[in-house]
């Protein structure tokens, strides 16, 4: 039994994008859109193809390749209210699974659920028109799948709401870490209740949408999400369990392999945090036959074609021409500009910002896909004052000696400079004189 694992697809997320053009349509990967008239996708935003492109490369995968479910861990959106051509565009390729047969299991996200609780999800009009083949893990609970390999159990395991979760006469006295740990609590029962229930002859698989404690995020921190609740591995790496599906965090990372523990990770790059990290979705296959709990033989990651971010952090020497330095920088990745998201980022003295052409290195980018910007860092030395009774005691060939060294020049540099100084007090000494 083959699984593929994706979450976070995020549709609707337009940074660094631009209206498309007929160029940047036609250009687009095979697998985009299959069977579709392109010309629609004129002036959409270009983020929005790019996210889109990457869900196609998965849904082309899992029917190309005779994938026998689908879990989906949440996110499907960027906001909690999505317009009709992202749902559209959403619904599309989840009915391309639909139609080949593949079963599609939908766990909400917190990007899912709607700003007022009690209302639709943006999920909830799957199962409100009876789609075939899709499920849609709306609360805690099991449920039975069938596929082409054989039945598989899954335990659904949406984004909770503390507010839902709990009644608020409940939490009045409590303090807010007092309220994460009993929700933790709460679900590690229900979760056990759940696990309980299961039939151990049969593959049974988490798919939740939970920040997990210890999870890293792309930019390689530790997650910190403010007052979203985290709970610990130990709530949902349970040895009945054969695989746990996981989303929310951008990251591909696996947390524990007895039973693996796994989040997919985003499909695309949502910004620079993200820009060294490869995206994807995950491949599981399990063996039915095989003991409960030790069912999954291999899980790997397998990348889609990203978008790439490209950031140049360059410092200028203070012998060197900024310019040059940033050009020859450019010149080196000239080759990966052309698909490229691309933020620019030059460090310079203030002796060299006048040296600094700014036009030429917006026209050595120009290939790029998307500049995201150029920013300056101007290092402005503070000055270094000298205590009055050492003032006095120095020369003035020592003082300007003084303000070279605070500059930091090169030895060579500073040599030469000493000279003209010195020419200069010998003249100032003659005309005393």
């Amino acid at each position: 039994m083959k699984l593929l694992h994706i979450s976070d697809i995020h549709i609707g997320v337009e940074s660094y994008g631009r209206a498309a053009t007929e160029e940047d349509v036609v250009s687009l990967p095979a697998h985009f859109a299959p069977g579709e008239d392109r010309s629609q996708f004129i002036g959409i935003n270009t983020r929005l193809i790019d996210f889109l492109s990457a869900m196609d490369e998965a849904v082309s995968y899992a029917i190309e390749n005779n994938i026998h479910l689908v879990l989906f861990a949440g996110d499907a959106y960027k906001s909690r209210d999505p317009s009709q051509t992202h749902q559209r565009e959403f619904a599309k390729r989840i009915n391309r699974l639909s139609d080949a047969n593949i079963p599609v299991f939908l766990t909400v996200g917190n990007h899912d659920l709607p700003h007022i609780a009690n209302r639709a999800t943006s999920l909830e009009i799957f199962p409100t028109l009876n789609v075939k083949n899709v499920t849609v893990a709306q609360s805690l609970e099991t449920h039975l799948i069938h596929t082409e390999a054989g039945d598989i159990q899954i335990v659904g395991l949406p984004w909770i709401r503390i507010g839902q979760f709990m009644a608020l006469e409940e939490t009045r006295n409590m303090t807010m870490e007092e309220i994460k740990q009993s929700v933790e609590n709460r679900l590690t029962e229900m979760l056990e209740q759940e696990v309980a229930s299961l039939n151990s002859s049969l593959p049974s698989v988490l798919c939740a949408h939970v920040n997990i404690s210890g999870a890293k995020t792309a930019s390689e921190r530790s997650m910190m999400l403010g007052n979203d609740h985290l709970l610990s591995l130990g709530t949902v790496a349970i040895p009945e369990f054969d695989y746990v599906a996981l989303g929310n965090i951008h990251k591909y990372q696996v947390l524990t392999h007895t039973p693996p523990v796994v989040y997919a990770g985003s499909i695309e790059r949502v910004d620079f945090s993200e820009e060294k990290e490869d995206k994807g979705f995950v491949i599981v296959e399990i063996d039915p036959s095989l003991p409960n709990g030790q069912k999954t033989l291999s899980h790997s990651f397998v990348p889609v074609n990203a978008r790439p971010m490209i950031t140049f952090n360059i410092s200028a020497k203070l012998d060197q021409d900024p310019t040059q330095v940033a050009l020859n920088a450019i010149g080196q990745k000239q080759q990966e500009l052309r698909k490229a998201i691309v933020r620019f980022r030059i460090s310079m003295s203030t002796e060299q910002e006048h040296l600094f052409n700014e036009p030429a290195i917006r026209q050595a980018l120009n290939e790029c896909f998307h500049l995201a910007g150029i920013e300056k860092i101007i290092n402005r030395d503070r000055r270094t004052r000298i205590d009055v009774n050492e003032a006095e005691k120095i020369s003035p060939t020592e003082a300007v000696r003084k303000y070279f060294e605070a500059k930091s020049l090169p030895k060579t540099r500073e040599d030469e400079l000493m000279k003209y100084v010195q020419l200069l007090l010998n003249e100032e000494l003659e005309d005393t004189h």
